[in-house]
């Protein structure tokens, strides 16, 4: 049962990823928490692990079949990994606690700005 649970997450997340072009880290991040009582710092880990196949295949899709601005592409990309590398670092020194209100605060950010 924990497999099929693992592969819908997946799958889930393989979805909005390649929908929205984002999304499906955070699903898998509270879908690994809830239904797979995975303890926080590993899920937010394990989240931007499993992203980066699913967005390298979104990005060859986009890449391919919609017109991309590559410039745009070459320097967003370059501030994504010096980010990622800040973010890696810090989630390793921060609580459980500061973790899920930072995770919740960026969520509601999120939602006001779609909505609105």
């Amino acid at each position: 049962m924990r497999v099929i649970k693992q592969v819908l997450i997946g799958v889930v997340g393989g979805v909005l990823n390649g929908l929205l072009g984002s999304g499906g880290g955070v699903v898998a991040v509270i879908c690994l928490q809830k239904f797979l009582k995975v303890e926080a710092h590993k899920s937010h880990a394990t989240a931007v692990a499993v992203m980066l196949p699913l967005t390298v295949v979104s990005a060859i899709v986009y890449l391919t079949k919609y017109q991309t601005d590559i410039k745009t592409l070459i320097f967003v990309t370059l501030g994504g990994v010096i980010g990622g590398v800040i973010g890696a670092k810090l989630l390793i020194k921060i609580s459980s606690k500061w973790l899920h209100r930072i995770f919740g605060a960026v969520m509601i950010f999120a939602a006001v700005r779609m909505l609105f």
